[in-house]
């Protein structure tokens, strides 16, 4: 399947955003917005954008288009700025819970910016924000690096390409561990599933997956309706998948067999 994401340049038009020495938010993150692009093309992944030229719509603006693409996942470009220039450094993502498949995507994004060079300012929840609030699909907003501080300018500029292959990078683990997450044998009818676990957030089904796996079990995760669901082997022998249950409850967990 088609992956695709659309990608917001923060601000345009009439709003430059933050502003710095003569240097406008919304021209950083156009610069930002065409690399990011041509990193995930290179991937293999479609891109849309918001703005492709210096034009402003407003954040509801942003969230109708981005829901119109049809997109999978939504990335919002922007740089920060503080009320004392050059008292902050680094690079941050927003999301608007930190739980889910937004939460994920900001984390592995974070993580592979921070490799590079930037400061690592972590994953911040930010509910109040249009563009995450309003989009159906996970969106998360960069804040890359701060406009006010001469030296983040400076990382800008130098690792320009390299920010927006890191960034790709974190899209494609993201899109390639949801597809371990719902692995084709998983769903497929006439199996026996020996569940572990069920759980709202996903950092613990992982470490329950991380654990099972360590033990040698064939486990892994399935996504559905806002749940993550851990099962440690699928079976068309109804006989073997009690014997893997048996075998589990032995070690502690707590197993339940499910027919697809």
């Amino acid at each position: 399947m088609a992956r695709k994401v659309i990608i917001d340049a923060g601000h345009g038009g009439v709003e430059p955003g933050a502003v710095f020495e003569g240097r406008k938010e919304k021209n950083d993150t156009l610069q930002l917005a065409f690399d990011l692009g041509s990193a995930l093309e290179r991937r293999g992944i479609q891109v849309e954008y918001t703005r492709v030229n210096d034009v402003y719509d407003s954040p509801y603006e942003k969230a109708a288009i981005a829901n119109r693409s049809d997109a999978d996942f939504f990335i919002s470009l922007h740089r920060n700025a503080m009320p004392v220039p050059g008292t902050a450094s680094g690079v941050e993502t927003l999301v608007y819970a930190l739980d889910g498949e937004a939460g994920h995507l900001a984390r592995n994004v974070q993580e592979e910016v921070a490799r590079i060079g930037w400061n690592d300012l972590g994953v911040r929840e930010r509910p109040g924000l249009v563009v995450l609030r309003n989009t159906k699909m996970p969106a998360v907003l960069i804040e890359a690096g701060f406009i006010d501080n001469p030296e983040d300018n400076a990382l800008f500029d130098e690792k320009l390409a390299a920010t927006a292959d890191a960034i790709a990078d974190g899209v494609v683990m993201t899109f390639r561990e949801q597809e371990q997450m719902q692995p084709s044998t998983g769903e497929e009818p006439g199996f026996y599933m020996v569940q572990t676990g069920v759980f709202r957030r996903r950092e613990y089904a992982e470490e329950e997956l991380r654990e099972l796996q360590e033990r040698g079990y064939p486990a892994f995760l399935i996504a559905k309706n806002g749940l993550y669901y851990v099962r440690a082997g699928a079976f068309r022998n109804l006989e073997n998948a009690i014997a893997q249950e048996r075998k589990l409850r032995q070690q502690g967990f707590a197993t339940f067999i499910v027919r697809t």
